[in-house]
């Protein structure tokens, strides 16, 4: 559940786009990181524009942390709305150093105190060894590493980041990654990030705000938005379900970690964290098959007893099944199966059956989670 008690984040925004008008309206914790998500041209940049206050939306509210940035009455300049953003192009300061580069964010905090001392920052990012380095002979996924650190230190109450892993290849992506994860984690402020990557929204968000040609289709906490047959985010040939999930043992003849999930355990090769330790882990719609009963003898390490809680049509051949974990009426953890309409009309499956799930491949995405 999001927690509002401490005022977080409350947005109402309405003007015309180029070919349709915006109107969005949400609201979000004042910890914890939201995927800003949609198709291109949706508007996305334009909402992170308006937090920002980089552009004034005709109607427009907007609070923070009970403090009243936008109204009727009032619109507080971008220079003195604590927000720090990073944009895609990381734009530093190409005749600074690293260390200048991140001095110069801290000298706008004012007598605001730092989200994380630059010490811890310079740690959680990795960049002890750059601070020297002049900005020119940087990877593009350490000058984003630096131009995340540069905002923090700016004493932000709200950071915002537009499509800031975008411009890197593959390996860069995979090499960052686990510094912002690490960061992220530690932050005591709303963070919102703007991607079309789902890869990145699985690993690094808590919540969701899904968009569409200028409107909010949902908003919620990612696990459910991800699991929604019924949104377009679950038509993709890459749809998948991210579970959070508490290690309970190890095998360490056989390699095997097992897991507990709501309403029921999975099994993942390999050692995964000590037992205690809380995961985050995805699953591919498309690596999920359906059996009517328990299969008796299979390679497939994971057969997990589930609920048929939903059933969308995709097209003509494909649809999508939300499952809940375990058989008990209690709704477990959610997950899609994308299974071919024949199949279902074969073994017809129905909202409310208790089946087997044969998840062939399940993937770790983070490590221990927030708290």
């Amino acid at each position: 559940m999001m927690d509002f008690s401490d005022n977080g984040i409350v947005a109402k925004f309405s003007g015309p786009l180029d070919q349709f008008d915006l109107t969005v309206e949400f609201k979000l914790p004042a910890r914890g990181v939201t995927a800003l998500f949609g198709r291109s041209g949706c508007g996305k940049t334009t909402v992170l524009r308006y937090l920002a206050g980089l552009s004034q939306a005709d109607n427009g509210y907007l609070s923070v942390k009970g403090q009243v940035w936008q109204d009727d009455d009032h619109f507080l300049p971008t220079y003195k709305r604590p927000v720090g953003f990073v944009f895609q192009d990381a734009s530093l300061f190409p005749h600074l150093s690293v260390l200048e580069n991140l001095l110069f964010g801290q000298k706008r905090a004012g007598t605001r105190s730092d989200i994380v001392p630059i010490d811890d920052l310079v740690d959680l990012l990795g960049l002890k060894e750059l601070l020297d380095r002049s900005t020119h002979h940087l990877s593009g996924g350490e000058r984003q590493r630096v131009a995340i650190g540069r905002a923090l230190l700016s004493g932000p109450e709200l950071l915002l980041m537009d499509e800031p892993l975008a411009a890197l290849d593959r390996f860069s992506k995979n090499e960052i990654i686990p510094y912002l994860d690490r960061l992220f984690k530690t932050l005591d402020i709303p963070m919102i990030f703007v991607s079309h990557d789902t890869e990145e929204v699985e690993r690094l968000a808590d919540h969701m705000i899904l968009m569409d040609r200028g409107k909010i289709v949902t908003t919620g906490q990612l696990s459910d938005v991800l699991s929604d047959p019924s949104l377009f985010i679950a038509e993709g040939p890459k749809t998948s379900s991210v579970l959070d999930v508490e290690v309970i043992s190890f095998s360490e003849a056989d390699r095997i970690t097992e897991v507990q999930a709501l309403g029921g355990s999975l099994q993942i090769p390999g050692e995964l964290g000590g037992v205690g330790s809380t995961h985050r882990i995805s699953i591919a719609a498309t690596d999920v098959s359906l059996a009517q009963g328990k299969p008796s003898e299979t390679t497939i390490l994971n057969v997990v007893p589930a609920r048929i809680l939903d059933i969308h049509l995709l097209d003509g051949a494909r649809c999508n099944l939300l499952l809940s974990v375990g058989h008990q009426e209690q709704v477990g953890a959610k997950f899609l199966a994308r299974i071919t309409q024949r199949s279902l009309r074969k073994f017809d499956f129905h909202v409310g059956q208790n089946i087997y799930a044969q998840v062939k491949s399940v993937s770790m995405i983070g490590g221990t989670l927030r708290s």
